[in-house]
């Protein structure tokens, strides 16, 4: 099986949040594992905002961004290239949608192209609603 990991999913999966399982038991199984740099920033600065709010300590963040970036060096990673920007542009079947969100599907409907049969990963759920209708399989199911 093969995935595009949005942040939500991940970020769950990093802070230990609900859902947080479901996305490990996700990523463990993929056979490939594909994400924007997107994916990577959000998250890093998800943990950088909850130390600053005192959610978290250095030491946790810190060994978050270790976490994330030792599974990240088996991920495949996609660059914010023309293709995701000119489609991020464009309507998608449920409107209206965020602006990260709309680079993130636009990553994943890229992704499809090169992996046919990809299934997507997130817990958000304008993201699932509307990879739903761009005809994903999502995960956690």
């Amino acid at each position: 099986m093969s995935l595009y990991a949005e942040s939500s999913g991940v970020l769950a999966w990093l802070l230990g949040d609900a859902g947080g399982e479901s996305v490990r038991k996700a990523l463990a199984g993929a056979d490939l594992v594909l994400a924007s740099h997107l994916t990577l920033i959000e998250c890093s600065r998800i943990l950088i905002r909850a130390a600053a709010a005192g959610r978290l300590t250095e030491a946790q963040v810190a060994r978050r961004e270790a976490r994330l970036r030792q599974v990240e060096s088996s991920w495949t990673l996609l660059e914010m290239d023309s293709e995701i920007i000119e489609r991020a542009r464009r309507p998608f079947p449920v409107e209206p949608i965020r602006t990260l969100d709309a680079i993130h599907l636009a990553a994943a409907l890229v992704a499809r192209s090169a992996v046919p049969g990809i299934a997507l990963l997130s817990l958000d759920d304008r993201v699932r609603h509307c990879g739903r209708q761009l005809g994903f399989e999502l995960l956690p199911a």
